[in-house]
């Protein structure tokens, strides 16, 4: 799975979002506690807005904070909002995807790869992520050691 730096700058702007305690938030303020280029965070937002991830106010006491509780936005309804569908192939999801003779059961994986994806990401919250307690499975997939291997 390739994470996009959209998805990655979306979570990192929600994520302290989610940890400032419903208090507004100014975009610059956003983008210097996460590094991040402002023009390009502020599109970002503007998605994430009409998505009803955040809201904003205008004016000198304005801001940005989170549009629902941050135990009610996953990691998977932010990936959704910048990127799409969290599988695709050649664009597509995977049920639509056909193929013939020794292809035939690939389909059967592209499938498999979406359900484990959505088992991690439709779980985790941003409360999860931003208070360090992450769900039980999603920590013992990250502790083992297969995992922090590249191959």
């Amino acid at each position: 799975m390739q994470i996009s730096a959209r998805a990655d700058y979306a979570l990192r702007a929600l994520l302290t979002l989610a940890a400032s305690d419903g208090q507004l938030v100014k975009g610059e303020a956003l983008a210097v506690a996460q590094d991040l280029p402002l023009r390009f965070l502020e599109n970002i937002l503007t998605d994430m807005r009409r998505a009803g991830l955040v809201q904003s106010r205008r004016g000198a006491a304005g801001g940005y904070q989170l549009g629902r509780p941050a135990d009610e936005i996953t990691v998977a309804a932010v990936i959704r909002v910048t990127d799409g569908p969290l599988a695709s192939v050649r664009g597509r999801r995977p049920e639509e995807a056909n193929y013939e003779g020794a292809a035939k059961n690939l389909q059967d994986v592209w499938i498999a790869v979406r359900v484990n994806l959505r088992r991690v990401l439709e779980h985790v919250t941003l409360a999860d992520v931003a208070s360090g307690r992450l769900p039980e499975y999603v920590t013992t997939l990250s502790n083992d050691p297969g995992a922090w291997t590249t191959r």
